[in-house]
C-alpha cells in the first residue's frame, strides 16, 4: 500500500494542528488585506515646533521695534526699505505660524508654508543691515558675539529657520503629511470569490 503524500504542492503540510485536513491558502486577495506601515512623522512635528519658535521671534522682532519708537516719529520717518524689512519679519511670522499649525493637523500646505516662512525670516536677517544702514561688521558681531537679546533672537531665527527648513524638504515629511489611512476592507473567506454582475 503506497504512502499517502500529506503535502501541498508548494511542500506545506497537508494536516493541521489536531490531525485534521489543514485549508491550503487562498489565492492573493483572500483574508484580510495586509496593514498599511503609517509613515513616521518625526520630521515634520520637528519642522512644526522649529516654525512656531521661528514665528515667534520673528513676529517679537517688529512688535518691539514699533514700541519702542521714540515719542514724535512716526513710520513714515523711516525709510521705504525699513519698512519693507518690517513687514517681511511679519509676513514670515505669519507663515512660519500657520505651516505649523497646519502640520500639526497633517495638512501638505503645512509644510510649504514653513518652508516659504524659513526663508523669509532667513532672508529678513541678511538684509536687516541694508534696510537700517548699518555695516554688515557690526551686524554679525551682535549675532555671534550674544552681545544683545535682539542678536540672540536674530541668530535663533536664522538656526532654527535653517533646520525647519531643511526637515520641511525631507521626503519623509511630505510621506507622512500625504498618508492617508486605507478604508478598512472586509474579510472575503478563500472559497468567495467576487460577486458577477446580474442582469
Amino acid at each position: 500500500m503506497s504512502a499517502v503524500d500529506h503535502t501541498w504542492p508548494d511542500g506545506s503540510d497537508v494536516t493541521g494542528p489536531y490531525g485534521y485536513p489543514a485549508q491550503q491558502p487562498g489565492p492573493p486577495g483572500f483574508g484580510y488585506p495586509a496593514p498599511q506601515a503609517k509613515p513616521s512623522g518625526a520630521t515634520a512635528i520637528i519642522a512644526a515646533v522649529l516654525g512656531l519658535v521661528g514665528a515667534l521671534a520673528s513676529g517679537f522682532i517688529p512688535i518691539r521695534y514699533f514700541i519702542e519708537l521714540p515719542s514724535g516719529f512716526s513710520l513714515s520717518n523711516l525709510p521705504g526699505f525699513a519698512l519693507v524689512e518690517l513687514v517681511l519679519y511679519l509676513v514670515a511670522a505669519l507663515f512660519l505660524l500657520m505651516g505649523a499649525l497646519t502640520t500639526f493637523f497633517r495638512s501638505l500646505i503645512g509644510a510649504i508654508l514653513l518652508i516659504l516662512g524659513s526663508l523669509l525670516a532667513i532672508l529678513a536677517v541678511v538684509l536687516e543691515p541694508i534696510a537700517f544702514r548699518v555695516p554688515y561688521r557690526i551686524h554679525l558681531d551682535i549675532l555671534l558675539r550674544f552681545a544683545t537679546f535682539d542678536g540672540v533672537l536674530r541668530l535663533a531665527m536664522v538656526v532654527f529657520g535653517l533646520v525647519s527648513l531643511l526637515l520641511a524638504v525631507l521626503p519623509p515629511t511630505f510621506r507622512y503629511l500625504r498618508w492617508r489611512p486605507a478604508p478598512v476592507q472586509p474579510y472575503r473567506p478563500q472559497n468567495q470569490f467576487p460577486q458577477q454582475g446580474g442582469w
